[in-house]
């Protein structure tokens, strides 16, 4: 039986828990001592606690997030009635700021804010030794990644095959965004390169074929990211699929020329928009070249085959429906495969509450700490929004309406106004984001269609059969992706790759 046990609950049980894996890799003479133990949100904080238990460690380590620390504080108050000697301590960004009066903090021994990856080991060797710090709060240092041993071996068989792996090659963020608990984290900090793509071919040679890097500017350092991106290219086989954030503004022609020799479908990109209005990235300090950033989403669309998925929120201080619409409507325009609509979320630490007097900004109280309103958007309006973005991931990021969504603006309208319309009447049905099957998808948005004044019966009947017929996938030595991620493969289908 493990002495040090090493848990969190995972949102779905397909992501698998990478910090956990830093903290079993770097526990030094421990790590025989230690063990991993995954659970996810959707089991219930007393079956966790029972197979917890069973285990009878000495010491749990604890991960702490956004989408957990509901179910994981009614764990611990559990833990603490069940076994009160049992060392608890946590981690993670949801206890790394602004701790104070958090009741799962007050449950704990000990909290280790920051990047963990070394205190936890120092933490857990005192602890066994009977010295105990007298701290109950211990504040991380920054470790230098070159001292920071790589998990990647810490993927078992069950991982490679059917997880979600999730790798980095930095870590922090050059940028300040004031919503964004990445700007925190300066300076930017490289892992070791060759370290890094050893262990990339490891994962490649264990059959790993989706990696996810976690970076939060990949392409910052031009040199590390020809070099990954070089790796991967020479790699590459039918099915496999690489995600990196990047830098909307920032694709110079030595990236282009390597991004443009991929297939499509190999490579997906998370841009990060966020805003298009001036006054509002000021007031937040981002900053981002508009043009730059046009020209190379309008580049990536019309001379790659690179899956692009752009990041919009809404309720950032100063936005208006009008320029959150204008917005929506010129990343649209754009012509990237999926818009993620985001409501901003107050996250503990980060400086946006410093407009929250101006700005009458009004946050839920409970994770995930969403705006309900602010002095530019009602609470009715930002229901409405919340309500696009759900309709939106259904309709408009799912590849299922390629052919018959966009009859809403095809005549020149705005799309916003129109999918605003259409959120509205799907709200009045009583249909919700979460809870529409996909026959009654396509068959809410017929009859919308056919409501819609101007639209010919035959061409909207036409579209919705062009979406509801089955679209053959190209074959792997046609450059298909047999392998991809679903939602991007159906993309694929329906541009006919």
């Amino acid at each position: 039986m493990p002495e040090i046990l090493l848990s969190t609950l995972n949102a779905r049980y397909v992501h698998a828990a990478f910090g956990l894996r830093y903290l079993l890799a770097n526990l030094g003479e421990l790590r025989s001592r230690a063990a991993i133990r995954e659970f996810d949100i959707n089991q219930r904080p007393v079956d966790v606690a029972e197979a917890i238990l069973a285990e009878n460690p000495s010491i749990l380590g604890l991960g702490i997030y956004l989408w957990n620390v509901a179910p994981a504080t009614e764990l611990v108050a559990i833990l603490r009635r069940l076994r009160p000697g049992l060392v608890i301590v946590l981690g993670g960004p949801e206890v790394s700021h602004e701790w104070e009066g958090q009741e799962i903090v007050r449950l704990a021994d000990h909290v280790v804010t920051g990047e963990a990856d070394l205190a936890f080991g120092d933490l857990c060797r005192g602890l066994l030794s009977g010295n105990p710090p007298a701290a109950k709060i211990i504040h991380a240092p920054l470790p230098d990644p070159a001292k920071v041993a790589l998990p990647y071996d810490l993927y078992d068989e069950r991982d490679c095959a059917h997880r979600v792996v999730y790798v980095e090659a930095s870590r922090g963020c050059p940028f300040t965004c004031e919503f964004c608990l990445s700007s925190l984290e300066v300076p930017v900090r490289q892992f070791p390169l060759d370290a890094f793509l050893s262990s990339m071919q490891s994962l490649l040679d264990r059959g790993v074929r989706q990696f996810k890097f976690v970076d939060r500017t990949f392409n910052l350092n031009l040199m590390v990211a020809r070099r990954i991106l070089g790796f991967f290219l020479e790699r590459w086989t039918p099915g496999l699929f690489v995600h990196f954030e990047m830098v909307p503004d920032r694709l110079p022609a030595e990236l282009r020329e390597l991004i443009a020799r991929f297939p499509p479908g190999a490579l997906q990109f998370e841009v990060g928009i966020q805003t298009f209005d001036l006054a509002v990235e000021r007031l937040v300090s981002r900053r981002q070249d508009h043009g730059r950033l046009e020209d190379n989403l309008r580049w990536l669309r019309a001379s790659t085959g690179v899956h692009v998925h752009a990041d919009l929120i809404a309720g950032l201080p100063g936005e208006t429906l009008g320029t959150f619409a204008a917005g929506f409507d010129r990343l649209l325009g754009l012509g990237p495969q999926e818009i993620q609509v985001g409501i901003l979320k107050r996250l503990r630490g980060t400086p946006i509450i410093r407009h929250d007097a101006e700005f009458a900004m009004v946050y839920n109280p409970a994770p995930p700490y969403e705006v309900l309103s602010t002095r530019d958007l009602d609470f009715a309006t930002l229901a409405r929004l919340r309500r696009f973005a759900g309709f939106w991931g259904l309709f408009g990021n799912s590849g299922h309406f390629a052919a018959a969504l966009p009859l809403l603006w095809e005549d020149g309208a705005s799309p916003f106004a129109r999918f605003m319309a259409f959120s509205d009447w799907l709200h009045q049905q009583g249909g919700k984001p979460s809870g529409i099957a996909r026959q009654r998808q396509h068959a809410f948005l017929g009859e919308y269609l056919l409501s819609v004044p101007g639209l010919p019966e035959a061409l909207v009947r036409e579209r919705m059969l062009r979406d509801q017929t089955p679209r053959r996938r190209p074959a792997p030595d046609a450059g298909g992706h047999p392998n991809l991620p679903e939602r991007q493969a159906r993309h694929l289908e329906a541009a006919g790759s």
